[in-house]
């Protein structure tokens, strides 16, 4: 009876350091960073009809025509001078593949706008 009792005591004592353990793995918390999947772009940007470009340092893309792109047109107008000019823009866009008819390879989705970014005054008077 006693070795049944001692077994019995010492499978309580297992169980319930068991517990604490798995009581700090669940008190635990990590912290994921999870990276934006949508990139942020930088570049120039023009609207004409119903067509549009956003053409960086090193790629250019057709722009979906939706909601957004037409906001985007909306906002660059003030920063205009002429109606073919491209305004230098930051966005979020998730890139696309194009479709053939449309003649572009890939196109921008414009997710979000960051900002208008100003061409500075002292370019426009070298010109």
């Amino acid at each position: 009876m006693k070795k049944l009792l001692s077994l019995f005591a010492i499978l309580i004592i297992m169980i319930s350091c068991q517990d604490e353990e798995r009581q700090e793995i669940v008190t635990e918390h990590e912290v994921e960073k999870v990276e934006d999947s949508i990139p942020t772009l930088t570049g120039e940007f023009i609207y004409v009809s119903d067509a549009g470009v956003f053409r960086g340092r090193d790629f250019v893309y057709g722009v979906k025509i939706d909601s957004m792109a037409q906001v985007l047109a909306d906002e660059v107008q003030p920063y205009k001078k002429e109606d073919f000019d491209m305004v230098k823009v930051k966005i979020k866009g998730k890139i696309q593949p194009g479709r053939r008819q449309d003649g572009w390879k890939e196109v921008i989705e414009i997710r979000e706008i960051l900002e208008i970014l100003q061409e500075d005054e002292t370019l426009e008077t070298n010109n």
